[in-house]
C-alpha cells in the first residue's frame, strides 16, 4: 500500500545508516549515465546562483559545480550532509546545509537554476504542490527548472515519478524545454517564462 504522507527524515536517516550511498550513485553505470543526460541538458553552459535540494551525498553536485558561480545544495539527511561536504570540500563556491523541505526552503532567494533530481515523489501530493510553488517562485524571470525521476513503482513513496512530471506540466509558468523519457526514467527542462531556445539564442534559426 502507497503510504498517505510524505517520508519523514527518519526514513533516510535509516538508509544512510544501513550504507552510506544507498542508492548506488558512484558506482552503477545507470547513475554515472543519467547524471551525464542531466547535466547535458542544461540549455546554458553556466548559471550564477543555483539550489539543489535533495542533494544526498553530493555525487550529482560535483558535476553541477563546474557550471554553477554559486550553488546551495541541502538535503534532509544529516549523514548525507556530512559525507556531500567530505565530498566538495574543492569546490568553495558550493555550500552544503541540512534542509527539511518544504518549510526549509531558502526564503527568498531567487536562483538562476533550481534542479530536483529524484526528490518529488517522497512528497504527498499536496507537499508537492508547496515544494513547486516554492521553487517556482524562487526561478528568476527564464530561470531554469530540471526535474529528473524514476519512473518504475516504489512501496514506500506516496507517488510515482510520472505524477511528479504531471504536476509540473500543470504549471501555467513553466515552459518545457526539454523531455527525455526512458523505461527508468524521466528529464524534463523548464524555465519559468517563456525562453528562446539553446539555438535561436546563438542566432542558428530565423
Amino acid at each position: 500500500m502507497t503510504p498517505s504522507g510524505s517520508l519523514p527524515t527518519r526514513y533516510f536517516d535509516g538508509l544512510y545508516a544501513a550504507a552510506p550511498d544507498p542508492w548506488g550513485f558512484r558506482d552503477r553505470w545507470y547513475e554515472q549515465r543519467k547524471r551525464d543526460v542531466t547535466l547535458a541538458a542544461l540549455p546554458h553552459p553556466s548559471y550564477r546562483r543555483a539550489f539543489e535540494p535533495g542533494c544526498s551525498i553530493g555525487v550529482l553536485t560535483d558535476g553541477l559545480a563546474q557550471r554553477c558561480g554559486d550553488l546551495l545544495a541541502a538535503d534532509a539527511s544529516a549523514a548525507a550532509v556530512a559525507t556531500a561536504r567530505r565530498h566538495l570540500a574543492q569546490h568553495p563556491h558550493v555550500r552544503v546545509e541540512q534542509r527539511s523541505l518544504p518549510d526549509a526552503w531558502p526564503g527568498d532567494d531567487i536562483f538562476d537554476l533550481v534542479v530536483l533530481s529524484e526528490l518529488g515523489y517522497y512528497f504527498d501530493p499536496p507537499t508537492l504542490e508547496r515544494v513547486l510553488d516554492l521553487a517556482i517562485g524562487s526561478l528568476a524571470p527564464a530561470g531554469v527548472l530540471v526535474a529528473c525521476h524514476w519512473r518504475h513503482p516504489v512501496r514506500d513513496y506516496p507517488q510515482s515519478g510520472d505524477a511528479v512530471h504531471d504536476a509540473l506540466s500543470a504549471r501555467p509558468l513553466l515552459h518545457r524545454h526539454v523531455l527525455h523519457v526512458e523505461a527508468d526514467f524521466m528529464l524534463e527542462v523548464f524555465t519559468r517564462g517563456p525562453a528562446p531556445s539553446v539555438a535561436e539564442r546563438e542566432g542558428l534559426t530565423p
